[in-house]
């Protein structure tokens, strides 16, 4: 009898439960829309639109957008920078690289020097308040969770997810598919 009224129990709580279906949850998630501002270092505005998974930048129509998610701070950050610079210059206006610090304190003349030390060429900058809202959006599409780590670089083209790299990634392969979601 004790065993059955167990059962019973954990019936009932399983049914209870299941209301609390996570997948509806995070499809609801997926479908969502946002807008998000981002400023670069020279003061011109960009907006991002988030529609279900796909992160579209308003100056990015029909081009390759890489957001790359950093800090000043960080070691691996540091090292990317030349890199992310040589793809820019190599792709030139079939890419468009934002970096989004998800520092708070950071002045302009602090990014631009940044960048400047570590030889990262004319890459875009943003530093503004709604970073952070991008950066966590974002994390929460490509299932990295919002302890994620940095750098943190994510490829969309024509707004559409590509791929993403966490941590420290060789210029080859951000490269390689840079080329392959151009079509060269």
């Amino acid at each position: 009898m004790r065993i059955s009224h167990f059962l019973i129990s954990l019936f009932v709580l399983a049914l209870a439960f299941q209301g609390c279906n996570k997948k509806e949850s995070a499809d609801e998630a997926m479908v969502s829309t946002a807008q998000f501002t981002l400023m670069d270092t020279q003061g011109k505005s960009y907006n991002v639109e988030k529609r279900g998974t796909n992160f579209t930048l308003d100056a990015g129509e029909d081009k390759v957008v890489l957001f790359d998610i950093f800090a000043t701070w960080c070691p691996p950050c540091q090292a990317e920078v030349m890199h992310l610079g040589n793809l820019q210059k190599k792709y030139g206006d079939d890419l468009i690289i934002m970096g989004i610090t998800i520092e708070e304190d950071k002045s302009n003349a602090e990014l631009e020097a940044f960048r400047e030390k570590y030889k990262g060429g004319q890459y875009l900058i943003s530093n503004k308040a709604d970073n952070q809202n991008l950066a966590r959006a974002i994390a929460s599409t490509i299932g990295v969770g919002q302890q994620f780590p940095i750098p943190l670089m994510v490829l969309y083209h024509n707004g559409e997810y590509v791929t993403h790299y966490a941590g420290a990634t060789q210029e080859e392969i951000i490269d390689h598919d840079i080329a392959a979601a151009l079509g060269k």
